[in-house]
């Protein structure tokens, strides 16, 4: 199977070219340089209307968006690894949970909060009011907890060992710390965390080498 993956480090990217490592699939990797705009191409274009990374070609087919990508990698490649539970395991039914959790409900808060944070030429210059931010900043601590909650007594997610349930949640977490979003005062997801940076995919995928 001929397998493509368009990428760029520090993007939504990331946990794909993590799964990826992780799965051990034979791919051929693409860098963007989204600064200079190769995201934009015709050629480019053509695979990914939306003009973003991650795109991933199989077989000629273009896939676009990480869940997507990464829920699709673990069927096909995860579920003989251990990696991602099968369709009729009790364990599916958390693992979809968690991951498109991760995608949409913290993923929304944190742009609610980037955006609350950011200033705004087009408007008149000034920073946004205070209060969306410190709202969105209660509501991604308040998932953080509920990790930390969830972590209390297991090490794992999902299961008892590593998947990729782990690898979605992590990286998106890891992603917003880098932005600000501390964890400090969970002590059980900074364990957690620090144990899945420790993977040799991790660092491959955070270093984009």
């Amino acid at each position: 199977m001929t397998i493509t993956l368009y990428a760029a480090p520090m993007s939504s990217a990331i946990p794909v070219v993590h799964a990826i490592e992780e799965l051990e699939v034979p791919h051929h990797l693409v860098r963007l340089d989204l600064q200079a705009g190769d995201q934009h191409q015709a050629a480019f274009l053509a695979l990914n209307p939306h003009g973003k990374v991650p795109t991933l070609v199989v077989e000629g087919t273009p896939m676009f968006e990480a869940l997507a990508i990464i829920q699709w990698l673990g069927d096909r490649y995860g579920v003989e690894r251990g990696l991602w539970p099968a369709a009729d395991a009790s364990e599916r039914l958390e693992a979809l949970s968690w991951s498109t959790w991760m995608y949409v409900s913290f993923g929304a808060a944190f742009k609610r909060w980037i955006l609350a944070r950011s200033t705004s030429d087009r408007v008149d210059g000034s920073p946004h009011p205070e209060g969306p931010a410190e709202l969105a900043i209660s509501e991604l601590r308040g998932m953080v907890a509920i990790v930390d909650a969830r972590l209390a007594s297991r090490d794992h997610l999902v299961g008892d060992r590593f998947t990729l349930v782990d690898l979605i949640v992590a990286n998106g977490m890891a992603y917003a710390a880098v932005a600000g979003v501390s964890t400090n005062g969970y002590d059980h997801v900074d364990r957690w965390l620090d144990s899945v940076r420790q993977r040799p995919a991790w660092k491959k995928a955070w270093t984009m080498e």
